[in-house]
Formats: structure tokens, sequence, C-alpha cells
């Protein structure tokens, strides 16, 4: 839908002219003749930009900009001035104003500056809209969570998608990777081709470069028919490499050729076969340390990250941690028929205080053990095993420089709790603090969390 403009000029025939002028280039024009008008009209909103005289009797251009401002009204403001007002257009445009047109008004700069500022004002709707959709949204695809970390994931997924750009994913084994991967598949134009998933560090060598580029007929001893390997099987959709830094060093330089010329041979075959592929990959590596060690070739790395995305492992974003594991527990509860109503108040507590080292996986696999094993209608810290993962964790906090003081306690209290296994009067005594007190900050940690989705 074309954004509406409105002139704003106490000249009658100047805003008129505008208006017929702008008409004829297909644009919804209104006009105003006094600032005070323009305001009202603003107001009603629909407005994508306004050219404002910045020397209007009542309510000038700069107080109409200034109200605009106050309000968050979106719409882009040109101003129209003399040649002794300039320097207050100049400035207004370091405030924020799209830009200024001299009298005599230029009509080809004009016609050059209108489409531009339009074309401006959308692409600031269409981020504001798409913000809004990810602030309420706690699901992506079958992501999970609404923490500013996750969030920003789901904003570079949705920039990232419909182009064809290489992505890197870097995270934790267990932080989702190929779930990304898919999302990034799904909010594709490739969403209706082929999602082909490999793990590169599941195959030996020679396995591995038969599985990517097949062989013909004949290539080997065994080899009674030809095979299509992932490279074919994902022609036209999104091709899956994960932990890609395992790849030995003489298939990473056949993988990197394959990728430059979108081409390549199977195995014992002459034929070049063209393939249409989108490549996303991932690794759990340090990636300076795997290039430094030659573990990962350097060129291919930097074919494969033309966006590189950084997944954060679930200890760096615990609000997430509740919705997770109440998501999986509806989950396993309905599969396994269990009429689970949640988890205890110390269960949260306790998913809240570990740190769940095997990331996501590690807290599904809990939860889902817990649903089977339960046979109460609420997940207790027996359920979670609590004292085995807890067995299995240092016993040390680790707090990084430039953590509150906020965080640093809530952190500490939790931990605390957790190893002496959900005591309250044990954890009150190591803390020095009374048990009223440690009841009271253990409510006030676990309430600034997120709410569970619904």
């Amino acid at each position: 839908m074309q954004a509406k403009i409105l002139v704003a000029d106490d000249e009658r025939h100047i805003a008129d002219g505008l208006q017929m002028l702008l008409a004829d280039d297909g644009y919804e024009v209104d006009t105003a003749t006094d600032g005070t008008a323009a305001w009202e009209m603003i107001q009603e909103g629909g407005y994508g930009v306004v050219l404002a005289d910045l020397r209007m009797p009542g309510v000038d251009g700069l107080e109409l900009f200034a109200r605009m401002r106050e309000a968050a009204i979106p719409a882009e403001v040109i101003f129209i001035t003399g040649e002794a007002s300039v320097a207050s257009a100049v400035e207004a445009m370091r405030e924020g104003a799209y830009d200024y047109l001299e009298k005599p008004l230029n009509i080809a700069r004009l016609k050059a500056l209108i489409p531009k500022a339009v074309e401006a004002h959308q692409v600031k709707q269409a981020n504001r809209s798409l913000e809004e959709r990810l602030a309420n949204l706690s699901r992506f695809g079958d992501l999970i969570g609404q923490s500013d970390e996750m969030r920003r994931i789901y904003a570079t997924i949705e920039a990232a998608a419909p182009s064809t750009a290489s992505i890197f994913i870097i995270g934790e084994s267990g932080t989702g990777k190929e779930l990304v991967a898919q999302a990034i598949h799904d909010k594709s134009p490739r969403a209706k081709g082929p999602f082909i998933a490999i793990n590169c560090a599941a195959f030996p060598r020679e396995i591995l470069e038969n599985e990517l580029f097949g062989h013909e007929k004949g290539a080997f001893t065994g080899a009674l028919n030809e095979k299509p390997g992932c490279f074919e099987l994902a022609h036209g959709g999104t091709l899956f490499l994960d932990e890609v830094a395992e790849m030995e060093p003489d298939i990473q330089v056949k993988l990197l050729r394959a990728l430059e010329q979108r081409s390549f041979r199977r195995l014992g075959g002459k034929k070049e076969i063209q393939v249409d592929i989108r490549v996303v990959s991932a690794t759990n590596k340090k990636i300076n340390k795997a290039i430094d060690s030659g573990e990962l070739r350097e060129d291919l790395y930097h074919r494969l990250a033309v966006i590189p995305l950084h997944l954060p492992p679930l200890r760096e974003r615990r609000g997430d941690v509740r919705i997770l594991a109440e998501s999986f527990l509806r989950r396993y509860a309905e599969e396994n028929g269990k009429p689970i109503r949640g988890f205890s108040a110390e269960a949260i507590e306790f998913l809240h205080s570990y740190r769940w080292p095997g990331n996501v996986r590690e807290l599904k696999n809990t939860v889902e053990r817990a649903t089977i094993l339960t046979s109460g209608e609420q997940v207790t810290p027996d359920d979670l095993r609590f004292q085995e993962l807890i067995r299995t964790e240092d016993r040390e906090v680790r707090i990084r420089v430039g953590t509150s003081l906020e965080q640093a306690e809530r952190t500490l209290t939790l931990k605390t709790f957790s190893f002496v296994e959900g005591d309250h009067q044990k954890a009150a005594s190591l803390l020095g603090i009374d048990e009223e007190t440690l009841r009271s900050r253990l409510s006030r940690f676990l309430a600034s969390d997120p709410a569970p989705a619904t």
C-alpha cells in the first residue's frame, strides 16, 4: 500500500501546487495551510511522508516535528525552507528529519526525494512490525524461547533466510543447531524444496565423500548401482552440514570446490553435475582454535560463514529454561498418557539453578525421563533425579566480570540451594541469612523470570 503524503505550507499556492504535482506521480496527497491543522491530521495517522514549511504561523515546522517525535509518529519529515532557515533545517536533520528543500523548489530534486522518503518509511514500518512480532514470540518454528538472546537469533533468521547466503551456526552440543538450520530453510524461498542434513562426524573419510557426492555404478567393489549424494538430493533446497570441522582436510578441499563451482563429480564419474543448493553448516568447536589447529580450512570457513550465527548455551539464557521445560513436559505427558499438571515449586527452583552442561538436549531428556517415572500429578526434584545431576556438575559458582550484584546474588543463592538439595535450612546457613530471607529471595528471583508460554 502506497504511503500517503501531507503537505503543510501556509502559502496556499505552494500547497496546492505540490498536491497536483505529486498526485500526477500516483501519490495520495492531503494539504494543510497551518501547523495546527497539520498536527490534527497527522494524529489521525496514515501519513508516510510530511512536507512541512519550516516557518508557519502558530505551530511551525520545527514544533510540528518535535510533537511527532514525542508521539513516536513514524512518518518521514521533509522541510521546505527559505535560504535564511537552512541552518535550522540541517539541525533538524541531525535530530531525525529526512531532508529539506529550499525555496524556490527544485522540482527534479523533489521528484527524486519523495520516492526515497516513502521507501525509508516503508522499511521502518516493516522493521517495526518484525520487532513487535518477535517481542511476543516464544516459539519460532521448532525453536522455543523468549529471552533477548533467542530473539536476536530469530531476528537473524528472519533477515538471512530469504537470501542465498551460506550460514554458519556455532554452538555447543545440544543447543539446537539443526533446529536453527531447519528454521532457516522453512523461512526461505526454498521451503518447498528438500532439507538434507548430514552429520560429518558420523562417517569415516571414504564413506563421507560417498555420502556427500554419491557414486557411479562400478566406482568401487560393491557399487552395483549409481547413488546420488547429499548434494544432488538437496537440489532446489537446503543442505545442512553438521559438525563440518570434523571433515578430513582432503574432503574439505573437495567441498570447497563444489561450493565455489556449484558443481561436482560423483565418485568414479566424469560428468560435472550442476546443483542449486543453499548450504547451512554448523560446529561445536571454537572457530579460531579449529582454524589454527588445521581442523578447519580458513578458506572453507569464510566460504561457509557469509553469515555467522552464534547460538548461546542454555546457561546464558536461563529465562528460557522454564518455558522449555514446560513445553517438553506437555509433549511427553500427552505422548505417555500421564495426567501431569506441572512442576513442583522445588523442581522449578532446581531447573533454574542447574547449569545444564548438555544444554537443551539434556533438559529435554531429563524432563522426558521424569515424565515417564513420576507417579504423581507434579514433577518433583526426585523425579528429575537432581542428586545424580548435581554430582556430575562442579561445585563452583562462575560469575563473569561485569555481572550485576543482583544477578550475582541470584546465581549464588540458586546454586547454593541446588547444592544442598533443596534444604532451606542448610542453604540459609551456608549463605549466612535466615530462612525467611532465603525464601523471599527465591520467590523474587523466580518471579523475575518470564512467564511460561501457554
